[in-house]
């Protein structure tokens, strides 16, 4: 599965990259002339673009790929939340409106949505650490034959965890991939999710796998061992 990323602001194109990459081929455009051209030359299974951008907006992009018979399902992301731009959006061609600043869940759903409906499908990306094993669709997670029981968030973090093991990550690294950085919480939120994770894992002994480097973030150690 293709997707292309239409976004000016390079921080949140590679947020969004970050949370779409288990599920797809990700493609960024930081313009509107290059995020064009890209849907133009290439077939991707969705696009999501940004309305307020220099030069070209969404808006303009979006109409031209329409006028051109290009129907890839379009996801308008924008800060502006009136009827009046969510019209104007579903009319240049949308087939979604997403508002900053938003939920990755919300963000994953959508697409897994308007994939579906295009008769498109995700795949189904399963995650292992030993013998833990974290089923990314229907979020999931098992040690053995035992269910884990971890909410939304908890799940997140132990995901991204995993998808960096043995690399330290810091809490603003954490804080911008799970909670966005236009979240309206701060980083401390980081280091209670990161406490409570360790209490789901205790059971299994594999809470020591989480390693806490004081002051700069955390890490999921191959060996375990003690903190930093």
């Amino acid at each position: 599965m293709k997707l292309l990323i239409i976004e000016d602001d390079r921080h949140l194109s590679n947020t969004i990259k970050e949370t779409t990459q288990e599920m797809f081929e990700t493609h960024q455009a930081f313009d509107g002339e290059e995020g064009l051209f890209l849907a133009e030359q290439n077939i991707f299974d969705c696009i999501i673009l940004d309305i307020m951008m220099p030069g070209m907006n969404g808006y303009e992009v979006l109409s031209e790929l329409r006028a051109g018979e290009n129907s890839t399902p379009v996801i308008m992301l924008t800060a502006k939340d009136g009827i009046s731009d969510k019209i104007q959006g579903f009319k240049a061609g949308a087939d979604d409106y997403l508002v900053k600043p938003f939920h990755r869940e919300e963000l994953l759903l959508r697409l897994e949505a308007i994939v579906r409906r295009s008769g498109g499908e995700l795949k189904e990306s399963m995650l292992t650490f030993k013998d833990l094993k974290l089923n990314i669709k229907n979020k999931t997670a098992f040690i053995g034959e035992e269910p884990v029981k971890l909410n939304g968030k908890q799940f997140d973090l132990l995901e991204y965890l995993l998808n960096n093991k043995n690399i330290i990550l810091t809490k603003e690294q954490i804080f911008d991939r799970i909670w966005g950085f236009e979240s309206d919480t701060s980083t401390t939120v980081v280091e209670v999710y990161a406490s409570n994770l360790r209490k789901s894992l205790k059971k299994f002994n594999y809470d020591s796998y989480i390693k806490t480097f004081r002051g700069l973030g955390y890490m999921l150690s191959e060996n375990g061992g003690a903190n930093e």
